[in-house]
């Protein structure tokens, strides 16, 4: 993966990243990925991660493609996933899947494109490729649209998913059906939940946090 130098003086992310003596863009991933997976105050803060001490696949990679514009390396692109969560990615949720006739449901995830190589700092041990085979659909994204353009790309792409697969549930319902999957992977305590998965849609907190209007 590329690495630069972050310079002084470049915006509030490498300041952030600096007063912590984290100088190069391979330290601040580090550093993202090992901080604690949790909640943002104010998602639409691009400082938050750090106010927060911790954040989701959004806050975080947001950061990351926020210094790197800072310090002119435009390559490192924010991305936007649409893919199947569906039993062989968590069987928490199967029963529900099943109680609805479905065999997965389409989730969202952030992560970053690298000239031609993906990177996911959600966790130290997240990897696209945990995800890849189980793509729909993604795109780019800026950081400053992690909340509203999600949701709605993500409500967009599950219209669109109904129609064409000719799923008999409304977009009111599916996304009932989704909420039903969320509490399906919150059934065991919070560290195991915390734990579970590299990706945030099986963490379930991001989940939530995304998509609470």
């Amino acid at each position: 993966m590329k690495n630069f130098t972050i310079d002084k003086n470049k915006g509030i992310i490498s300041k952030e990243f600096l007063n912590r003596n984290i100088l190069d863009f391979h330290s601040a991933c580090k550093y993202v990925s090992e901080l604690p997976y949790k909640r943002n105050a104010d998602k639409s803060n691009i400082k938050c991660v750090f106010d927060d001490w911790g954040g989701t696949c959004s806050t975080k990679h947001a950061t990351l493609r926020k210094l790197a514009l800072e310090n002119h390396q435009s390559d490192v692109k924010l991305i936007l996933g649409v893919f199947k969560m569906n039993a062989e990615y968590t069987f928490k949720i199967k029963n529900t899947l099943d109680s609805f006739s479905l065999n997965y449901i389409p989730e969202a995830h952030n992560y970053l494109k690298i000239d031609d190589e993906y990177f996911d700092f959600t966790k130290p041990d997240s990897k696209y490729s945990q995800f890849e085979n189980k793509l729909l659909i993604e795109k780019e994204i800026e950081y400053n649209e992690i909340v509203t353009e999600k949701i709605s790309f993500h409500k967009n792409f599950l219209k669109k998913w109904l129609s064409d697969e000719s799923i008999s549930y409304s977009l009111d319902e599916i996304w009932e059906i989704r909420e039903k999957c969320i509490k399906d992977l919150q059934k065991n305590d919070e560290v195991e939940i915390q734990n579970s998965s590299s990706v945030c849609f099986a963490n379930n907190l991001d989940v939530r946090d995304d998509y609470k209007l």
